[in-house]
């Protein structure tokens, strides 16, 4: 991954370098998609990744995909993964955020409660070619444009307008002073702004994931998860979304923290922490611990909220634990620097976001070796459903996504380079747009073979959960 310092050449220099690398990697490469005739088995892929998950919360991950094409492609990164790593690629790395749909961008609070937008997932998050990123997130337009019944032609008009903002803000970002490119962020009031101006359906929708967000505090958070129970805060029993430590099956029991483990995992933690959070946390105490199930392709995979309770009336926050493995993109890139594949999120958090949780931070269970990144859960965060806006608002939408993900890229990359290739963005998004109306066809094609996975039983799903 590219790094500026001073013994860089200049950005002029190195932009004409940009250039002189669409002789080697021209910008038609990127417009094919063809299947290789040794193309592993997209639902073999997808069962890998099952063997070290929760088995019986493995079927929920399944009925959550299949309900359509689009839920495939957010449950399978690691298929489009594979599928990218055959691809022509401009070897220029960035931090990636390897899982890069339009579903994992959205508003949040920053530690000053100040609403921005941006990326808003990285458990895949590894160095790699800036264009994958930039490849998913327009085959996603395609196939959630496809389910809003927007025609191939305004589909392949949404891909476009992706690669062109990407292209522009990449652009301005490789002008920018360097500091000037680490600070700047989209706030969520610019975001409401944009789609006044383009659709007054869409801007219903914004304004309530706006509001939505605002509202979803960590009091609302804990009213809707815990209750009172014997005058202690405790958090509910939903199965299987929703199960409380000590309400966990036997057998679970048997591979999962005891009460004393769970003490050196939240040491390990606080470890990671800088000391003013650590001093912060200090403050609180452990007064519950539940196992959820959240997301789509992540269902299956240990998912722990945390409740901790401060010296004040009604004074508690809920911190999440999710299991992190290896990032879907390792197996086609270099081997990730970090010791740990939860250190490895965090920190490509915090490298590509504009502002992140404060509570962000790692361990390594002591017994299992599972590796564990820790962030607030649910605090000020909201998402806009894409699958409802008309064509006006969903193109507003993607372009603040691409201007999101070339700011991610600028941060970590070299700008002036991809910039620098990329020139003028027309040839290279009409390219993009070719691959990534063949790779919709892909995912639905992927997404029937679900489908029949499902029907023949190689494959055991539960849908409506």
């Amino acid at each position: 991954m590219a790094e500026e310092t001073h013994e860089m050449a200049p950005r002029s220099q190195r932009r004409e370098n940009g250039k002189m690398l669409r002789e080697q990697v021209p910008h038609s490469s990127h417009s094919a998609w063809e299947p290789d005739p040794d193309r592993p088995d997209p639902i073999s892929l997808l069962q890998e990744q099952d063997a070290t998950r929760v088995q019986h919360l493995v079927p929920i991950k399944y009925g959550r995909m299949v309900v359509s094409p689009f839920a495939f492609l957010r449950g399978s990164a690691v298929v489009m993964s594979a599928d990218l790593s055959t691809t022509p690629s401009t070897g220029l790395e960035v931090q990636l955020c390897g899982d890069a749909h339009l579903s994992n961008f959205g508003v949040f609070a920053t530690p000053e409660r100040k609403l921005v937008f941006d990326l808003n997932d990285f458990d895949e998050t590894h160095p790699g070619p800036w264009e994958w990123d930039l490849k998913r997130l327009a085959a996603s337009a395609v196939v959630a444009g496809r389910e809003n019944g927007f025609s191939e032609k305004v589909n392949r008009t949404l891909a476009i307008s992706i690669t062109e903002r990407y292209a522009e803000a990449m652009g301005n970002l490789a002008k920018a002073r360097t500091l000037d490119v680490w600070y700047f962020h989209v706030d969520a009031e610019l975001v409401e702004e944009a789609f006044e101006r383009s659709s007054k359906k869409a801007r219903r929708s914004v304004q309530k994931m706006v509001g939505k967000a605002k509202t979803k505090t960590q009091e609302q958070t804990l009213e809707k998860l815990t209750h009172m129970v014997d005058g202690r805060r405790r958090f509910i029993s939903e199965p299987p979304l929703l199960v409380p430590f000590d309400e966990l099956l036997t057998e679970e029991q048997e591979k999962l923290a005891t009460r004393s483990q769970i003490e050196v995992a939240w040491t390990q933690y606080l470890e990671s922490l800088p000391e003013e959070r650590r001093r912060l946390l200090t403050r609180f105490r452990m007064a519950d611990l539940a196992l959820r199930v959240g997301g789509v392709g992540s269902v299956g995979t240990r998912c722990w909220i945390m409740l901790l309770e401060g010296g004040a009336e009604d004074d508690a926050i809920i911190l999440q634990q999710k299991e992190a493995g290896a990032s879907v993109l390792e197996p086609y890139t270099a081997e990730s620097s970090y010791e740990s594949a939860a250190q490895r999120v965090v920190q490509g958090q915090r490298l590509t976001q504009a502002t992140s949780d404060i509570f962000l931070g790692w361990h390594r269970g002591a017994i299992t070796g599972h590796h564990y990144y820790w962030r607030q859960l649910k605090d000020m965060k909201g998402s806009l459903a894409v699958t409802g806006l008309d064509k006006n608002g969903f193109e507003t939408y993607l372009r603040v996504c691409a201007t999101c993900l070339a700011r991610a890229h600028a941060r970590t990359g070299d700008a002036a380079t991809i910039s620098g290739y990329i020139g003028k963005g027309k040839k290279l998004a009409n390219a993009i747009a070719d691959f990534a109306d063949a790779y919709a066809d892909q995912t639905e094609q992927d997404h029937q073979a679900l489908v029949e996975a499902i029907e023949s039983g190689r494959v055991t799903a539960e849908t409506g959960i």
